[in-house]
């Protein structure tokens, strides 16, 4: 079965936020690749670009959470648009609300976390780097779909 792999744009401030996210998450960055490590005379990287960051991947059960930063030269990414939602899976109601405590720390929540009309417990936020997240346990899959 295939898996989703968020990927997540930022101005500047990917690698705070994976901070974050690894605080809540655990684990280990799979890869940190800055933008000064794929400078050459073909791309030349402006210095206040170089310790962006050009790749970050932290695992998350069997999926992968990546990101970015978009080079000013680009423009800037739209905090306030509406993204795509992340939506985790949770395995049991205790998870469910840890990851929802933890990444919402610091955000806007959109719908608190509880039983939802469709059966499941669900909460939906935007977190305080403006990326939306969905958290859902449902019973019936025990967190796997």
């Amino acid at each position: 079965m295939a898996l989703i792999n968020p990927h997540i744009n930022f101005n500047g401030n990917a690698e705070e936020a994976f901070n974050f996210y690894k605080s809540v998450f655990g684990g280990e960055f799979a890869k940190i690749m800055r933008f000064r490590d794929i400078s050459s005379p073909e791309f030349p990287v402006a210095e206040n670009e170089a310790n962006k960051i050009m790749h970050i991947a932290l695992p998350v059960g069997k999926n992968i959470l990546m990101a970015n930063d978009v080079p000013e030269s680009m423009g800037q990414v739209n905090e306030n648009e509406n993204r795509s939602k992340i939506s985790i899976s949770a395995e049991s109601r205790e998870e469910a609300d840890r990851l929802f405590s933890g990444l919402s720390a610091g955000g806007n929540i959109e719908a608190p976390i509880g039983d939802s009309p469709w059966g499941s417990y669900f909460g939906m936020f935007r977190d305080k780097f403006g990326i939306e997240w969905m958290v859902d346990f449902d019973p019936k899959y025990n967190g796997k779909i």
